[in-house]
């Protein structure tokens, strides 16, 4: 076990790394955080800020020398820093399962490999390939490999001719092309396994996006109870298969009933904020006692939640990213009952870029989200 008053190390630092501060320094650990970006959440509220990108070796050193462990908030952090870290400390999670999570051709290969629920794809690495791949899979999706997220780098495509459009769009990134499938609705669970290979998940939530963003999630998921359980069964079957230690965040579409997992992310998940607010242990807590060897607390939701996201255009007057730039009004989120605000500290606010949440939690699960979307229209949250 590493105990405090160790010092851990996080690669990144936005909203995930921060939490991870805060659960860590109440737990009586320090971290230093490594992050390009001077003004970065987490390096604002860490004992050290390593201001240095992923690959600078001299900063990798530093952070080597002076951790007792590694873990990340970013799953595009490069496999091959992962792999040096491990010369000197305990890096959680492994470079393997991360390289396999943040390649989405890797990714869906790994599910089909070993046997895991999953929409029909093709990896496309050149437009031939998109010429021969299966008529069946249009209308689809095509996504680029890496470093797409929050519905960046995708595209709708109707067929062939508009897959090679995007394809050419995209410059040539190797992509997967995802057969289109109908949605019921999406799922997500949040788990945390340790190097003994026990694993506790969180209840299953349900999410809702807006341009590809999430929006909304719902905890418990408002599924039957055997349709949760079997989310939580193969997220566990994918944390064995990587030889997951950490946080770890599945997704799965529910098409007619059925699961399909969308994406995994090394890490925690955007879906998990709630935990803060509605579990006995939260999945940053949890990630906290993965990387250092401590016993794996047993998740119990105390309360229904519902955590809606605030991304930057509500910083903008007409509340879409145009106009005057201003502060949101807060006291129209503080008046509701049995809800918290948590806000990231980003220094700017632009479209699309999450700047924070908030959390209603209540004995009702239906109050609870009819108060939390109440909030949502109140602070200016507009479906299109």
């Amino acid at each position: 076990m590493i105990l405090p008053p160790a010092t851990l190390g996080m690669l990144g630092g936005g909203q995930l790394g921060r939490f991870f501060v805060s659960a860590a320094h109440e737990m009586g650990y320090k971290v230093w955080v490594l992050d390009p970006d001077p003004h970065s959440p987490a390096g604002l509220i860490a004992d050290r800020h390593l201001v240095a990108a992923y690959d600078d070796y001299v900063a990798l050193d530093t952070l080597g020398s002076g951790c007792a462990a590694v873990t990340t908030e970013f799953e595009n952090v490069p496999a091959d820093t992962l792999d040096y870290l491990t010369k000197f400390i305990p890096v959680h999670p492994a470079a393997s399962a991360v390289a396999v999570c943040q390649n989405r051709i890797a990714e869906k290969s790994f599910l089909a490999d070993n046997g895991l629920p999953h929409g029909p794809f093709a990896a496309i690495r050149s437009e031939d390939d998109i010429r021969n791949a299966n008529a069946g899979l249009f209308p689809a999706v095509l996504k680029v490999a890496r470093f797409g997220y929050d519905g960046k780098g995708q595209a709708r495509v109707a067929d062939r001719d508009e897959a090679v459009a995007a394809f050419q769009h995209f410059k040539g990134e190797p992509c997967v092309l995802e057969k289109m499938l109908t949605l019921d609705y999406e799922v997500s669970v949040v788990l945390a396994r340790d190097e003994a290979g026990n694993v506790r998940c969180f209840p299953t939530g349900e999410n809702r996006h807006r341009n590809g963003i999430l929006d909304v999630t719902i905890a418990p998921a408002q599924a039957s109870a055997c349709l949760r359980d079997n989310a939580q069964e193969i997220a566990e079957r994918i944390a064995e298969k990587l030889g997951y230690v950490g946080t770890l965040g599945v997704e799965f579409f529910v098409c007619r009933g059925e699961l399909f997992v969308n994406e995994m992310a090394p890490r925690p998940h955007n879906s998990g904020h709630h935990t803060i607010d509605a579990c006995d242990v939260s999945q940053y807590e949890q990630q906290v006692r993965a990387l250092c060897g401590l016993p794996l607390a047993t998740p119990r939701q105390h309360s229904a939640a519902v955590m809606v996201n605030l991304l930057g255009e509500l910083w903008y007057e007409d509340g879409k990213g145009h106009g005057a730039y201003r502060e949101p009004d807060w006291s129209l989120l503080h008046a509701v009952p049995g809800l918290r605000l948590h806000l990231y500290g980003k220094h700017h606010a632009r479209p699309g870029r999450k700047m924070g949440h908030f959390v209603v939690t209540g004995d009702d699960a239906a109050a609870v989200l009819e108060r939390a979307l109440a909030a949502r229209a109140a602070i200016g949250i507009r479906d299109e």
